[in-house]
């Protein structure tokens, strides 16, 4: 089945989906994250099919969370991270967290902690202000146009 364009959907999480949707994609970010460049190094840490793991880095390189570069040392190309894809980093540690907590048994689990600390890490939302809130305390503001609006005609 042909997957449905989001590219333009009024959704944010639709929109970046269109782009990180396929699981491969958000494998590829994190081993990018974890410092891969070349396609064998992809290709080896994930297993995937050359055509996939191809397929998918375009993709990537095309919305912008890919940068697709000269290697140093000549040989082909490497791929590095965009802001975006950086970016992309505080997404998937909050995958990792809750896929931890909810798809593992406890004595399973590996613990992501501050590395100068060794204390656990976890995620949570605040304002701007710096107050805690919880998912049952977000709603959604309207849109901010920035069109100017052409002046009535008069009655």
């Amino acid at each position: 089945m042909r997957r449905k364009n989001m590219a333009h959907a009024p959704c944010p999480v639709a929109r970046s989906l269109d782009c990180i949707g396929e699981w491969w994609s958000l494998l590829i970010v994190r081993d990018a994250l974890m410092g891969k460049r070349r396609f064998g190094e992809f290709q080896r840490s994930l297993g995937a099919a050359r055509n996939i793991l191809a397929a998918r880095l375009k993709k990537l390189v095309a919305c912008s969370i890919l940068e697709k570069i000269p290697a140093a040392d000549g040989a082909r190309h490497q791929y590095v991270l965009t802001d975006q894809g950086r970016e992309l980093g505080m997404v998937l540690i909050a995958l990792r967290l809750w896929g931890a907590k909810w798809r593992f048994q406890a004595h399973e689990r590996e613990a992501l902690v501050d590395r100068t600390s060794g204390e656990a890490i976890g995620l949570e939302l605040r304002t701007k202000e710096g107050r805690r809130v919880r998912p049952a305390d977000l709603a959604l503001a309207p849109k901010v146009s920035h069109r100017v609006k052409a002046p009535s005609a008069p009655a």
